[in-house]
């Protein structure tokens, strides 16, 4: 059996509402472990309705992840559809939950972690629950797996990447936060929107599909595959414009002060790319200026 386990991350959007309990933002401001037991103790005893994750996720992201097992099945496949979740961990999509509110995301109220680090350390205890699966036991059963994540959910779960890169399964990673030695990673890439539509969220698994329809069938990676996809990416590429809002000094010191609080380990470049993500403008040079003024060198 040609078996493919594909893992996405999960969406905001729920099917219902969740009870207040079982928003992040209501857990007691205590450590990190305490706060996790806690919130695996609500997610047990949550008296409200469970659905299996296929139908609690909602929104265009979903139905592009869902329809990631179509596009499989076409390649030769036979998927086993994965959801890497900051509120129940890595859980197939026929498990059962009720509808919470969790994230990776910074700054947001239900965010579960004030930084990568907390959040790595926040997927470790998920990854302790009942249900949960292995990241790295999945690849290595099925010889293969195609993960499908953004880099907040990548940074949270590095120590589970890093772990799949050495079982000898072959992976190919679509987005993500880094390259990992004994993984095949092709980068969150912005300027095929134009060619494959869709939302900034949705590109990820769009792109997905879309490596899934230049692949050898029944093989996940082969070099022949891997010259097609960057000949048909170079050919559609069109780099996205952006009307960037200009910010004060005091705006772009304030955001560096606040960013390296919540994520302490970001380099000074990938922080100047957060700000852009966010809509600001801000040169490079003067960027640097702030940061070094603000920060110290590095």
């Amino acid at each position: 059996m040609n078996e493919l386990p594909i893992v996405v991350t999960c969406t905001d959007r729920k099917a219902s509402p969740p009870e207040a309990a079982l928003q992040a933002r209501a857990l007691p401001a205590t450590d990190l472990p305490e706060r996790a037991a806690e919130w695996a103790r609500r997610l047990h005893t949550a008296p409200g309705p469970r659905l299996a994750l296929e139908d609690l996720y909602q929104g265009d992201q979903w139905r592009r992840a869902q329809a990631l097992t179509k596009a499989a099945y076409r390649a030769g496949f036979i998927p086993r559809l994965y959801v890497a979740s900051a509120g129940l961990g890595l859980r197939p999509v026929f498990s059962l939950a009720p509808s919470y509110a969790a994230t990776f995301l910074p700054r947001h109220a239900d965010s579960v972690a004030s930084s990568s680090a907390h959040a790595t350390d926040w997927w470790d205890h998920l990854q302790r629950m009942d249900e949960v699966h292995p990241l790295p036991r999945i690849a290595a059963t099925a010889g293969r797996a195609l993960v499908v994540l953004s880099e907040t959910y990548a940074a949270a779960m590095h120590r589970d990447l890093a772990a799949m890169a050495t079982t000898g399964a072959e992976v190919m990673l679509i987005g993500g936060a880094c390259d990992l030695d004994g993984i095949v990673r092709v980068p969150a890439n912005a300027a095929l929107r134009h060619a494959l539509g869709g939302t900034r969220t949705s590109l990820n698994v769009r792109m997905a599909a879309s490596w899934l329809e230049h692949c050898t069938p029944g093989h996940l990676i082969t070099p022949s595959a891997q010259a097609r996809w960057k000949a048909w990416a170079d050919q559609v590429a069109r780099p996205e414009r952006y009307e960037r809002q200009s910010m004060t000094d005091e705006a772009v010191i304030d955001f560096i002060e606040q960013s390296k609080g919540s994520h302490p380990g970001y380099s000074r470049t990938r922080l100047l790319r957060l700000l852009r993500d966010q809509g600001m403008a801000c040169e490079q040079k003067r960027f640097a200026d702030l940061y070094t003024a603000t920060i110290g060198p590095r």
